[in-house]
């Protein structure tokens, strides 16, 4: 039977994921820019009309905003909280244009748009390197321990005892390594070597499919190869070592992250796996239910995922402005900003367009377009 944490719960899990990345992401651009002497305007939780804030003692508006679903950091030079450059820049005096983002060199002007981004993974790091040592990783290693009658594994012949070693050239060292790479792949045509008796032995298979319903009713459709591990084999993190399993950590759920994406983008699993805001405050509301260190463990996957949308090449996200300074960077003069205008413009049509479909599919997961059509019905 499922359940549901209900609203409240719901809206302040939202608050406790979103409220600190987005604050966190902004103070990274915010730090980065004045460590370069570039001048803030604004530093703002939210978009759109302000709530309450205040002014500091260097000019930086700091404010609260109507729409809290994200928010910016508004350099001198900037002609909107996206940071399209204000060609009214260049006729500032010397003095203060020198003090606006466009006036600082390109180098600078990448590290202060990437610093966002980077800020995101670094929060990842600090939280998975923390729960290492709190408890410690899995290092069971990807031996057989049994096999499902009838499994994927059954019918290449796998056996207990047998050491997997890769799968689609990937090299397995771990049974979370076979258990990540499969559960991404649900009915996937795949090559598993595996050391069997001393021999090498190397199969073509399809992965078996699981449809798994969680106590929200939220449903998951994962890759199955049929196999249970062998004895755990639990390793204590030092705090030496935390850091390091940290990074190590984050770019396995990055990978998994791309993947995932591309999977999306090929056609091999559906759009309505995308979510969007309302998803995200749905989901931080059941994790929140379930406890603080599995919240806490949430942020640290949104956070991941915050980091790597923001560094796509499209106009109006960080990594679209870390596009356009490449180029510059290798023509040695900016790109025109007729050239610019029209991408930011593009870049604007496309967010809006995929913010309606992950909006539809987030509906869908409340069980909106079911409820509508029980009522047609």
């Amino acid at each position: 039977m499922s359940h549901s944490p209900g609203l409240l719960v719901t809206l302040i899990g939202f608050a406790l994921v979103i409220g600190p990345l987005v604050f966190l992401h902004e103070m990274g651009h915010y730090l980065a820019g004045r460590m370069f002497g570039v001048k803030i305007d604004a530093f703002s939780i939210g978009f759109g009309r302000e709530l309450f804030g205040w002014t500091d003692r260097r000019g930086t508006r700091w404010k609260f905003s109507v729409l809290p679903l994200g928010g910016y950091v508004k350099f001198a030079g900037d002609l909107n909280a996206a940071s399209t450059p204000d060609p009214a820049w260049l006729e500032l005096p010397a003095e203060e244009r020198a003090r606006t983002l466009q006036g600082r060199p390109v180098w600078q002007r990448a590290i202060v748009v990437a610093a966002g981004p980077i800020t995101n993974f670094v929060v990842a790091v600090v939280i998975l390197a923390a729960f290492a040592m709190a408890y410690g990783v899995d290092r069971t290693p990807s031996i057989v321990g049994g096999v499902s009658p009838g499994s994927t594994a059954a019918a290449i012949g796998l056996q207990t005892g047998d050491r997997i070693t890769a799968i689609d050239g990937r090299t397995i060292n771990t049974f979370e390594d076979v258990y990540e790479y499969a559960v991404l792949r649900p009915g996937y045509p795949v090559v598993i070597e595996y050391d069997h008796a001393g021999s090498r032995i190397r199969r073509a298979t399809v992965l078996g499919t699981a449809v798994q319903t969680d106590s929200f009713g939220n449903t998951f459709k994962k890759g199955l190869l049929g196999i249970a591990p062998t004895t755990p084999v639990p390793h204590r993190v030092g705090l030496f070592e935390a850091p390091v399993v940290g990074i190590e950590m984050t770019g396995r759920i990055l990978r998994s992250t791309v993947e995932g994406l591309g999977q999306i983008l090929s056609g091999r699993r559906s759009t309505d796996e995308l979510g969007g805001p309302l998803r995200i405050a749905k989901v931080s509301g059941e994790q929140f239910s379930l406890g603080w260190p599995v919240l806490i463990y949430f942020i640290a996957g949104v956070s991941i995922n915050l980091g790597f949308i923001n560094l796509l090449p499209v106009p109006l996200l960080d990594g679209g402005h870390l596009f356009f300074y490449a180029i510059e960077a290798i023509r040695r003069r900016p790109v025109a900003p007729n050239v610019q205008e029209w991408a930011f413009r593009g870049g604007l049509a496309a967010i809006l367009a995929l913010m309606v479909m992950v909006t539809f599919n987030d509906l869908g997961a409340f069980g909106l377009w079911k409820a509508l059509t029980g009522l047609i019905g």
